[in-house]
């Protein structure tokens, strides 16, 4: 950044010089290399002239991306006999605005003995689970804990939303009853 472009508010992106250490202090979203001072991320400058400082202030912040412990929620896009795919949307309470993917094995899917996925989940139903591994690339889940689990199920026959009836999964519209591994969550907008 020459002495003619020196003004708050510039576009920067990373590596761009926006000074040297004898004229300015480096701030947050800066480097020094050499004795320049240079953008770390693509933002916009921070000049504060009267304390001799530079700083770069994001455009976007950083990815939200799921680690090992997180709580995840999102929607079974596949459900097979000792396994389910699972689209995640949120992390904690964040919604993301892309999704990943994850996997659920059935030995991590109750703390009890499961004889089949589909006495989990369906495709379509909505989960809370935990990451537990991060393995080849794959977020692995786990729905064992007792606030884990389907939090929305819908019917596999009509499609409406199952309600949760003396530990029972029954269709309010068609009566059918389904199996899933329900969370202490199940219905509840906040949790």
């Amino acid at each position: 950044m020459g002495k003619s472009k020196r003004k708050s508010g510039q576009f920067t992106a990373p590596g761009d010089r926006l000074g040297v250490i004898e004229e300015f202090m480096p701030g947050s979203g800066t480097y020094v290399e050499e004795g320049a001072i240079h953008s770390k991320t693509v933002g916009y400058t921070l000049l504060d002239m009267e304390n001799r400082k530079v700083s770069v202030y994001p455009l976007s912040q950083a990815v939200n991306v799921p680690k090992v412990g997180s709580p995840v929620v999102g929607q079974v896009s596949d459900t097979q006999s000792k396994t389910a795919m699972v689209r995640i949307f949120q992390i904690g309470n964040k919604m993301l605005s892309g999704v990943f993917s994850g996997i659920l094995y059935i030995s991590d899917a109750s703390a009890s003995y499961v004889d089949s996925m589909f006495d989990v989940c369906k495709t379509g139903d909505i989960v809370r689970a935990k990451v537990v591994s991060k393995a080849n690339r794959t977020f692995h889940l786990s729905t064992a804990e007792s606030d884990l689990g389907v939090i929305y199920a819908f019917c596999s026959q009509c499609g409406h939303m199952l309600s949760l009836k003396a530990q029972k999964m029954q269709c309010p519209k068609c009566g059918k009853i389904e199996k899933r591994k329900v969370s202490s969550y199940y219905g509840m907008e906040n949790m």
